[in-house]
């Protein structure tokens, strides 16, 4: 009998030990499911920040843009770049993307059949390898894109007001207006002992009879002793004609025992009437179609602002949306609110009007936390931009930050980001910091490290909460006034270029062509239409030829046909003469906010002289570069050329190899354009 027991429990024990060996094995096999993209997916466009992908066959192909070499632009075609870095080739194939930090230049190059352009800067970088996983990395069997709902950044689960650990500055929990509102007294318990010394201050000041000196330097001075959270800095309110209304659990206390009937924490000189319900203001109600920008305010949810706060910024948002007259042809208007992480409340497509609107922001519940400006600017640069959240591309891009005090990160990096993405910052900043305070700033001159120029156009400092509502129509002017948005301006849609073209003998047919090309695929790379980037063309031999002026063709299309219908005409080499022509029948009638850039591409020595009608052209304000082939001078490039001439002028032996300098020529423009002074 035991033995078969034994012998039993022996068979058992096997059949489990093969069942489980079995189990293992196929579980070993199970394959990796992995996600197929197009052709046309960018990698900037998936949030995962590595992930294996499948690319289909048919990606190498000009439409398909990349950027850089060997380390890629995240706006790149994923499938592409693979097929440039040799990883696929044009039948697809799995490859294995990672992102990496963006960096301050991509170079481009012709690889495996594609060429790749080059870029000055980009936010973000990713990499390209064979699409095998890595060990001991998880790879996502579906790819989240920043287009989707489940989009990676999400708001933190909301904290509770006077949770210590979100506390900015002296101003941390709830406002005296919660004090006198809600007749609240709670107080957390981290703050019990703090607010209970307070509590006898006040009351000993009380006995001897200071109670006219409670909302001066009494209030500051405790005001003085709460940090702001992980930044080691003190808020402190100004000692002047207004104190503002307190609300860390300190000041909930001292308003508590010091409430007198009839005082008002309105009694500031202001009228509490006039700041609270201020005038009508102007509406649009079929929207103002002379303000097509798209909009994105980031509101201020920290803790420090309080609640009472809170809600004066939120109708100012709405006096805001008023004001605009929101509308699909009009302005249209989204809302990010910061505290330790942004979140949007909505996009630029949830409300195409403006009492929609204004209900929306009427229902935005405080976030809490810091004042993570930075972070949130790099937010709003990487997803809110998106044609999927209404971005309408023709329109600029503009954000409005408003910031209680100082913000508690860096934003000068995010903001030279967003910068250079096109994206026009304007900061409304709410009771800065005053003299004694500004040793606790973090970043100091934030305002101007982040502004899209420091001509003061860009920001706004408003005293106090209470009178934010005076600068709705100022802002709302100023956001309109599409023209000197500058940062809507990029490299590639804010120049009027001209090139002007030797068509002399010595060029011939067939190399005239090859120039023609060589303009055609420089042209190519930029907007181009009747309010972007335009293009004008002069052909010269002994005499001079407009081939068409900035104000012909409005389009890329009708450009590159253009280009393609000019005729070599043949003859003498006078480059000085072409200089002089192109300056009065070309750049005299560019517009006054065009970049006038001049490419001349010549093959010989000109006949006469071209320094001084160069000098001329570079006193009226024309960047000149010169692309010499085969016999040009190279002290008359020199000469033609602006400062520095080794970045503005270019040499090759032959016709055939102009092709090499094109991604050159765009990322010297771009690189100048990026270095203007911001003022």
């Amino acid at each position: 009998m035991k033995a078969t027991v034994v012998a039993t429990f022996f068979g058992v024990f096997l059949t489990c030990t093969y069942t489980a060996k079995e189990a293992t094995k196929k579980a070993k096999k199970a394959k990796l499911y992995v996600p197929q993209i197009d052709c046309d997916v960018k990698a900037g466009k998936i949030i995962n920040p590595e992930f294996i992908a499948k690319c289909p066959p048919g990606c190498q192909d000009v439409k398909y843009r990349v950027y850089g070499t060997d380390i890629y632009a995240s706006f790149s075609s994923v499938c592409n770049a693979a097929i440039h870095s040799g990883i696929i080739d044009n039948t697809g194939g799995k490859v294995l993307v990672q992102k990496v930090a963006g960096h301050s230049g991509y170079r481009g190059s012709f690889s495996n059949g594609v060429r790749s352009l080059s870029l000055p800067r980009w936010r973000e970088s990713f990499l390209v390898s064979e699409g095998k996983p890595r060990k001991g990395v998880t790879y996502p069997s579906t790819l989240e894109y920043s287009s989707s709902k489940s989009t990676a950044v999400k708001s933190e689960p909301k904290k509770t007001e006077q949770d210590p650990k979100d506390m900015k500055s002296a101003d941390t929990a709830n406002t005296s207006g919660k004090a006198s509102d809600e007749g609240s007294s709670s107080v957390h318990p981290a703050y019990a002992s703090v607010v209970a010394a307070a509590a006898r201050q006040v009351q000993a000041a009380q006995g001897r009879g200071q109670n006219t000196a409670f909302w001066g330097t009494s209030t500051s001075a405790i005001n003085r002793n709460i940090l702001r959270h992980n930044t080691g800095a003190q808020r402190q309110e100004p000692i002047a004609t207004f104190q503002r209304a307190a609300s860390s659990p300190v000041h909930l206390a001292m308003e508590i025992d010091s409430w007198k009937p009839g005082l008002s924490i309105f009694d500031t000189g202001f009228s509490s009437k006039e700041e609270l319900n201020p005038k009508p203001l102007e509406s649009i109600s079929q929207g103002n179609q002379n303000c097509k920008v798209d909009l994105s305010f980031l509101m201020d949810g920290s803790w420090s602002i309080g609640k009472r706060r809170f809600q004066l910024q939120k109708r100012f948002l709405g006096n805001v949306a008023q004001a605009l007259g929101i509308s699909s042809a009009g302005p249209l208007m989204g809302i990010v609110q910061y505290g330790d992480d942004p979140s949007t409340e909505f996009n630029l497509k949830t409300y195409v009007n403006s009492k929609d609107l204004r209900n929306a922001i009427e229902k935005i519940q405080q976030k809490g936390g810091l004042s993570n400006v930075g972070k949130a600017l790099s937010f709003v640069n990487k997803n809110f931009f998106l044609d999927a959240n209404g971005n309408r591309g023709g329109a600029p891009n503009v954000v409005v930050v408003l910031v209680d005090g100082w913000p508690t990160d860096r934003v000068e990096e995010a903001s030279r980001l967003a910068r250079e993405s096109g994206i026009n910052i304007f900061f409304v900043t709410v009771a800065a910091a005053a003299q004694s305070e500004k040793q606790n700033v973090i970043e100091p001159n934030f305002v101007d490290k982040a502004v899209c120029r420091t001509s003061g156009f860009y920001s706004i400092n408003v005293p106090s909460w209470f009178s934010l509502h005076k600068v709705v129509q100022p802002l709302v002017k100023r956001v309109c006034d599409t023209d000197r948005l500058a940062c809507s301006k990029t490299c590639l849609n804010a120049a009027d270029i001209g090139f002007v073209i030797d068509g002399s003998s010595s060029v011939g047919t067939g190399n005239f062509r090859t120039v023609l090309q060589f303009v055609a695929n420089i042209s190519k790379e930029f907007e181009i239409s009747d309010t972007d980037t335009r293009i004008g063309a002069v052909q010269y031999t002994y005499e001079q030829r407009l081939e068409f002026s900035f104000d012909k063709y409005s389009t890329k299309q009708d450009v590159l046909n253009a280009i393609k219908r000019i005729s070599y005409w043949s003859g003498g080499t006078s480059t000085g003469a072409a200089i002089s022509y192109a300056s009065e029948q070309l750049f005299s009638k560019s517009k006054p906010n065009k970049r006038k850039i001049m490419i001349l591409i010549t093959d010989g020595r000109s006949y006469d002289d071209v320094s001084v009608p160069a000098m001329a052209a570079h006193q009226n304000g024309v960047i000149a570069y010169s692309v010499g082939v085969a016999w040009a001078a190279p002290d008359e490039l020199e000469a033609i050329a602006s400062d520095p001439a080794k970045e503005h002028s270019f040499f090759v032996d032959e016709f055939d190899n102009l092709y090499r300098y094109v991604n050159q020529l765009i990322q010297n423009i771009c690189t100048e354009f990026n270095s203007q002074p911001r003022n």
